[in-house]
């Protein structure tokens, strides 16, 4: 499975941002989605994920009723709806695709990562 995040960019405090990420490559409706983050000089951190359907979803406590993660099978894409934005939600933010296994806030769980696309939030 290929991945392909995009949609990032620079914006304002308390702006938004909608972050897609495109798969190809394998059955998109086989695997559980989840987006990380990665801020200048810090480790790369869980943000969400979404089950098979368009179900149950989970967040990170700081991003919670913020951000919203979504996905459209149909169309192989998933979705990260960012609200309310602030300086310290900038990133590089990766989508990622697991398949099977425990631990969806843990990286080891993906099998698949895209490139990351850059979120920039000024003050």
């Amino acid at each position: 499975v290929q991945l392909q995040a995009y949609g990032g960019g620079l914006v304002q405090a308390g702006g938004y941002l909608r972050l897609s990420c495109a798969a190809s490559g394998g059955t998109f409706s086989n695997y559980r989605m989840g987006w990380f983050r990665q801020a200048p000089g810090k480790e790369r951190e869980f943000v969400a994920f979404i089950l098979w359907g368009a179900g149950s979803t989970y967040y990170a406590d700081s991003v919670k009723g913020r951000f919203t993660i979504s996905r459209n099978n149909a169309k192989n894409t998933a979705y990260l709806q960012m609200n309310s934005l602030k300086p310290e939600d900038t990133a590089v933010y990766y989508c990622a695709a697991s398949g099977l296994g425990r631990g969806l806030t843990q990286e080891a769980t993906y099998n698949y990562w895209g490139q990351g696309t850059l979120v920039t939030v000024s003050s």
